[in-house]
């Protein structure tokens, strides 16, 4: 069913307007579900905008029912909401733009993290489809890091409002695992090897402005090595003391995927943690993700870049493989 948009004085014919989608809220602080669309190529601008706008309000959004999507369809959405970051700075899934995460038992992404924190142009928007899903386990959980901004004390906002931060692909996915048998050729494919053959290290401002609402949030996560000014004992007890804001029950949201299923969300706004709790059952999500903004401190000062370069990561590239 469509509508039609009021007629301009001498216009005889008017563009239909489809129904645009509807958005219901799943959690208090942070995601929803977008109801009523069809993701592909070729969407009405105003169901386009729609999305769009429900993202930036509830920071991650899902999608039912998207079985029809393959590679080339998750772009061609993508595409019409930024341009492509290519799949990884350093892995290699075998595609271009997307990135497979593919595992039977232990995941990299197990732990709180904001995806690719160690480059200076952090992603944009990351959107996630379901490929293989367990018959139970393998939830993913978001939290809302402009609501634990938003939360924090005076003398908390004081203190991280001016605080800088160093981020590098150092982390150690293996060691901070659950996965007795270590760096296992079954592991997610963000293996330590392949996540380490460049170096990055970036400064980045404790609290970034968001570039489209103007929210600030906080910018930790996993990447983060330590704080610029404090020493290591320092720096891991403020990390335990913010990230535990971020990441309180209140401030987060669980997803239980099922085959076809789509979740988008704003990398700038948010954490996420996938849970690797699905034994030896196989599970694959492919994540594609847009080009972002150098973060933006509250007095205006960008991140800064120490060791790396994003450009080949952050390329507009039309070429879609």
């Amino acid at each position: 069913m469509t509508s039609t948009l009021d007629r301009p004085a001498g216009s005889t014919t008017t563009a239909p307007v489809p129904t645009l989608p509807t958005v219901r809220k799943v959690g208090g602080r942070i995601g929803a579900v977008v109801e009523g669309v069809t993701l592909g190529p070729d969407l009405h601008p105003e169901v386009v905008a729609t999305v769009r706008a429900a993202l930036l309000a509830h920071k991650v959004v899902f999608f039912r029912g998207q079985d029809h999507l393959d590679d080339a369809g998750q772009l061609a959405f993508a595409q019409q909401l930024g341009a492509l970051t290519t799949a990884h700075p350093t892995v290699n899934t075998g595609s271009a733009h997307v990135l497979s995460l593919n595992a039977t038992k232990g995941m990299a992404a197990n732990s709180w993290h904001t995806d690719v924190t160690f480059v200076d142009k952090i992603p944009a928007i990351s959107i996630l489809r379901g490929v293989t899903i367990p018959p139970y386990g393998g939830n993913t959980v978001w939290a809302n890091t402009v609501a634990a901004y938003d939360a924090l004390t005076p003398p908390l906002r004081a203190l991280v409002d001016g605080l800088w931060a160093v981020h590098t692909n150092e982390y150690d996915y293996v060691a901070s695992s659950e996965d007795p048998e270590g760096d296992s050729p079954d592991r997610d494919a963000l293996d330590r090897g392949q996540f380490r053959a460049t170096y990055y290290e970036t400064e980045h401002p404790v609290v970034r402005v968001h570039p489209e609402t103007g929210e600030r949030s906080l910018v930790l996560g996993h990447f983060l090595k330590r704080f610029v000014g404090l020493n290591t004992s320092e720096s891991s007890a403020l990390f335990k003391l913010l990230q535990d804001r971020v990441t309180r029950l209140e401030n987060t949201v669980r997803w239980q995927w099922q085959p076809g299923d789509v979740a988008m969300w704003d990398n700038r706004a948010t954490q996420h943690y996938a849970v690797a709790d699905f034994d030896n059952h196989r599970r694959e999500v492919r994540r594609v993700t847009l080009v972002g903004d150098v973060p933006v401190s509250i007095d205006g000062r960008t991140s800064r870049v120490v060791a790396g370069s994003s450009d080949a990561y952050t390329r507009i590239d039309e070429l879609i493989s």
